[in-house]
């Protein structure tokens, strides 16, 4: 395990270990980040020390199960949104755990966005890119409104968004 473990306060580190137990790793970096950046952490390092606290733990990690994609899932997500749906989205996004992933949004009318599901590469499963344009068109189709995602083979996160193409 990094070294950088053994400066954070004991205090700390339960709370380090409650988010991960919890998978709530987001929260755990934060945490780690904030209490070691005035001794120079980096963000990858805070995220190398919570992936180590994840292989520490193991199987007492309740992990989340995948955001569902099947068809009346997506619909309940959507009509739960504060507002009417204009499109359906897929974003690539990544971070240095999870490698590239799709989130799926439904865009708002007037403005603004929802999250409808994070897709994450799954195994024996199809490719985040090809499983996200699957649910997304699935879902733009039964609720009648147009599907964007400018790049479902290759992961761009630069790649040009619905309100802007």
């Amino acid at each position: 395990m990094s070294g950088w473990w053994a400066y954070l306060e004991e205090r700390t580190r339960g709370e380090v270990d409650a988010g991960v137990l919890c998978d709530r790793r987001l929260r755990a970096v934060k945490i780690v980040w904030e209490a070691l950046r005035p001794l120079g952490l980096g963000l990858r390092e805070a995220e190398q020390v919570v992936n180590a606290r994840y292989e520490a733990l193991g199987d007492r990690v309740r992990r989340r199960p995948p955001d569902p994609l099947d068809l009346p899932s997506l619909t309940a997500r959507a009509a739960a949104l504060p507002g009417q749906v204009a499109a359906v989205e897929a974003l690539w996004d990544g971070d240095t755990v999870h490698d590239w992933f799709v989130v799926l949004v439904a865009v708002l009318n007037p403005a603004g966005e929802g999250h409808l599901a994070t897709v994450h590469h799954r195994p024996g499963g199809h490719p985040p890119g090809l499983a996200a344009a699957a649910a997304g068109r699935a879902l733009a189709d039964f609720l009648g409104v147009p599907f964007h995602f400018a790049s479902p083979h290759v992961p761009d996160d630069q790649a040009p968004r619905w309100r802007t193409a």
